[in-house]
């Protein structure tokens, strides 16, 4: 009976540590995700700088197509525009008018993460980003 109390705890430690590898790694593959798809819309939007000269005023429509005139009609720069992995915070975008420049910015779930950021705000979610891309003439 002992034995079996035994076998059942390792067991049971085992699957403990288990679980929390796969939460780490779940969490790792989420942030590759969101990493890549912003250099995804950075490479989009100096495509779209290349066309007009200026980079566009808002990107709000994340999962629906990114075109010079928002339909299949136009210049299509990406088909579709990556949502967040976990959908909250959605990624965000600013422009700047002087010198002519964008930020993207995105929330990395792992902390531990080399490529962190101090805490950044955007839109109306305080604090909520913590990676972010941007245009060659400015920092993120």
């Amino acid at each position: 009976m002992i034995e079996l109390l035994v076998v059942m705890a390792i067991l049971g430690i085992l699957a403990v540590v288990g679980l929390s590898s796969f939460r780490t790694s779940q969490l790792k593959s989420r942030d590759a995700k969101r990493k890549s798809d912003l250099e995804q819309v950075q490479r989009a939007l100096e495509m779209y700088y290349n066309d007009n000269g200026n980079y566009p005023a808002s990107l709000t429509n994340w999962g629906e197509i990114f075109s010079s005139d928002g339909t299949v009609n136009g210049t299509v720069y990406m088909k579709e525009l990556p949502k967040d992995p976990s959908g909250n915070p959605e990624y965000c975008y600013i422009k700047i008018d002087s010198p002519v420049s964008y930020k993207l910015y995105a929330k990395l779930e792992n902390s531990q993460d080399p490529r962190i950021l101090s805490p950044r705000s955007c839109g109306g979610n305080t604090n909520a980003y913590n990676y972010g891309v941007s245009s060659s003439n400015t920092i993120p």
